[in-house]
């Protein structure tokens, strides 16, 4: 499970580059609850970024995707205690440096990578801001995964850059293995997320390259599905049932950005 105590190589944050600031935190609030805070906004302009709380507790941040060619994509963050440091081991384990280390004022130290085969992924080294205040509960983030064309060298790469611990698992119907990842140090019921190879031709959001996305946990996933498809998204997967996982679905906002939503088996 996602904590918010944030130890080092856990996710701490994630953040969305949308085209349409405005009408994706209207789509968010309706899918999963969140209420939208603009940093800065001034009236009759657009609003370029902010922060989206749910019960008051931060869970995300919302910008101006403003990166030509990019896709609008959710992008995962996740602790570390040296971003520098973390920047020289991705680049000796063959990775690249997309944004290098910088300082957020004194809310800390951030930086963005790509993996080997080009899947997008940020660690951030707190300062006076840990991350997101709210984690494993409806509405907000409670699973991280990688769908890659080799799960081997991912496992491989994010093993040198965080030291994640992995485990396997068959998938049912035999739809393959399913790769569980663990911080360093932490006990198995602190998984966090997982991998799945899949073939480059699944890969179709991003013409054959690794993506990361986000599991958002709902109390009710066919109603979240609902509101998906009502407020211009669309499904990819799903609802259905995942045996020991819960109720979920693999969802794309309007901009294309993909997600997913879970409602957990009950313990």
């Amino acid at each position: 499970m996602i904590t918010t105590d944030l130890t080092p190589g856990s996710p701490c944050w994630l953040d969305l580059g949308a085209p349409d600031v405005r009408a994706t935190a209207a789509f968010y609030g309706a899918v999963l609850g969140w209420e939208y805070e603009p940093m800065g906004e001034v009236e009759g302009e657009d609003m370029e970024g902010g922060m989206f709380r749910k019960d008051g507790k931060v869970v995300a941040g919302l910008g101006k995707l403003t990166e030509e060619g990019a896709r609008s994509a959710w992008m995962i963050y996740y602790t570390v205690t040296d971003a520098d440091a973390t920047t020289r081991t991705v680049e000796e384990a063959g990775g690249t440096v997309r944004v290098a280390p910088r300082d957020l004022g004194d809310w800390g130290r951030m930086a963005q990578y790509n993996d080997p085969l080009g899947g997008q992924f940020a660690v951030w080294q707190p300062g006076k801001n840990a991350g997101f205040e709210l984690a494993d509960e409806p509405g907000s983030l409670s699973w991280t995964e990688l769908y890659t064309s080799d799960a081997a060298a991912a496992k491989e790469f994010y093993s040198k850059v965080f030291d994640w611990r992995f485990g396997e698992m068959e998938l049912p119907g035999g739809g393959g293995t399913y790769t569980l990842i663990t911080p360093a140090g932490l006990p198995e019921e602190r998984m966090q997320g997982g991998l799945m190879q899949l073939g480059k031709g699944d890969l179709t959001l991003t013409d054959g390259r690794p993506y990361w996305h986000p599991v958002f946990a709902v109390a009710d996933c066919d109603a979240a599905v609902a509101e998906v498809t009502a407020n211009g998204g669309s499904v990819q997967m799903g609802p259905q049932d995942a045996p020991g996982v819960g109720r979920l679905a693999v969802c794309l906002d309007p901009s294309n950005a993909d997600f997913v939503v879970l409602t957990p088996a009950p313990d």
